[in-house]
């Protein structure tokens, strides 16, 4: 794909616009982004997007800009990073300016409390969507190593309440070492 002033423009302006009208967080923007440079664009393959959605995950730091520093670098190496970064984190930079210019209006108005709780619920109705779009796939693949990481995974979580990001690491070091050790080095299939 050629790089020039029309890519990293419209790089900048999918970061920009999904940052600017994605309320909820990382994991609301994660399926939009794949939407855009999976669908619309095909920048990038499914399974690449997933991979680097994973890895977003579990690096420090807000999921949307780990995702767009990931998108951004698959795409265009370095420089695609800071297109990425930029339009990802000029929205919200521009939007608390302007709503910490007015807090105290907004803080007892009652709309702006009503919207925000209907936007809370939207925002779960979008992760639950992702979660079982994600876990579709994994059950597709019938792939019983990535089924018992996600069946660990979740009951360390929702009965254990294990912290998030243990379980992200723990995942990922055994996936790794499964695939890449156990499967890779005997050859055998465990499956």
């Amino acid at each position: 794909m050629k790089k020039n002033l029309k890519f990293y423009l419209t790089l900048f302006w999918s970061t920009f616009s999904l940052s600017a009208f994605t309320v909820g967080g990382g994991y609301v923007i994660v399926p939009l982004m794949r939407k855009k440079f999976v669908e619309e664009l095909e920048w990038i393959d499914e399974e690449e997007m997933l991979n680097l959605v994973a890895i977003s995950q579990s690096a420090p730091g807000p999921i949307a800009v780990n995702a767009a520093i990931m998108v951004g670098y698959r795409i265009a190496g370095v420089p695609g990073v800071f297109v990425s970064i930029f339009g990802t984190v000029l929205p919200p930079l521009i939007i608390i300016t302007v709503i910490a210019q007015f807090y105290a209006a907004f803080k007892e108005n009652r709309i702006v409390n009503a919207l925000l709780l209907g936007m809370r619920a939207g925002v779960a109705a979008v992760i639950i969507d992702v979660i079982i779009e994600m876990a579709g796939k994994i059950l597709k693949t019938k792939d019983k190593i990535s089924i018992m990481i996600m069946i660990i995974a979740l009951a360390a979580d929702i009965i254990f309440d294990v912290n998030a990001a243990l379980i992200i690491i723990l995942s990922g070091v055994f996936g790794a070492l499964y695939y890449n050790v156990f499967k890779k080095g005997t050859g055998h299939d465990f499956d």
